[in-house]
């Protein structure tokens, strides 16, 4: 499974983002999203490793998220060969990354191994139940796609109706969220994602993760690979709270709030 190192400090050891790209399980690669992976590199001052996992539907549920899971724990693994320090490790990834990012968070505790320091939650998609209000009202609208193109991806990677309520398909249904690693998940006001993401940050706060939910008023989903204002913000603040935890070690870089960043030149429909 190939995956790319992003070093944007040579000569010491680095804290380590592995990074998973979106596209629905199904499309994006290392060259889609090697933009957004150079933005998190140098912005958190972290090594990002960007898994290549396999894709559905010739690798469907769950082999991307064994995939995830074991890149994660070979970083772990092989990070003084990386020039890493596996003491701050992080998962990161955007839409169905977000997705597999919280996945492999769950699947290390679990597993009690690596030790994950913060899960970054980039518009996840986190509930195939297609159920919430976000869903119903935006699907087909400001750039999202409709439902049954939503239907054709989630087919693609599922197998059976009853794949989509399992927790590791749909983590906002896993009943037990404790002891998972501080999070920051980044929401968008006309992402049909918006209210999954928005919904485990409060499931998360009330298991006494600490948590930091940030909505980005006027954007869309994807909206961090535009070149939007708000692009812009969305990532300094990302990078910021990395930063800043993997420098202190410390979850307080993650109150357990909601907060909304807008700017005057954010899209809005």
């Amino acid at each position: 499974m190939p995956v790319r190192v992003y070093r944007p400090v040579v000569g010491r050891r680095l804290p380590v983002t592995v990074f998973f790209h979106g596209g629905g399980y199904v499309l994006g690669d290392l060259d889609s999203h090697d933009g957004l992976a150079r933005l998190l590199a140098n912005g958190s001052r972290s090594l990002v490793v960007s898994v290549d996992y396999p894709l559905a539907p010739e690798h469907k549920f769950p082999a991307p998220i064994d995939a995830g899971y074991a890149a994660t724990k070979w970083v772990a693994d092989n990070a003084d060969e990386l020039g890493a320090d596996r003491a701050r490790l992080a998962v990161a990834g955007d839409s169905a990354g977000g997705n597999l990012a919280a996945v492999v968070a769950l699947k290390a505790r679990a597993a009690k191994q690596p030790h994950i320091v913060c899960q970054l939650l980039i518009y996840p998609d986190l509930d195939f139940r297609r159920t919430n209000h976000s869903i119903t009202q935006l699907a087909g609208k400001y750039g999202n796609i409709t439902r049954a193109a939503q239907d054709w991806f989630m087919n693609h990677y599922i197998t059976t109706e009853a794949d989509k309520l399992h927790p590791l398909v749909s983590p906002l249904l896993e009943s037990d969220l404790t002891g998972l690693p501080p999070a920051l998940i980044i929401t968008a006001e006309y992402d049909a994602l918006r209210d999954e993401g928005e919904e485990y940050g409060r499931r998360l706060a009330a298991a006494d993760v600490p948590v930091s939910v940030r909505r980005y008023d006027g954007m869309i989903h994807e909206f961090l690979r535009h070149p939007f204002d708000d692009a812009t913000v969305a990532i300094a603040d990302a990078t910021t709270a990395l930063k800043n935890l993997f420098d202190t070690g410390a979850s307080s870089s993650f109150g357990s709030r909601r907060s909304t960043s807008t700017s005057p030149s954010g899209v809005r429909p």
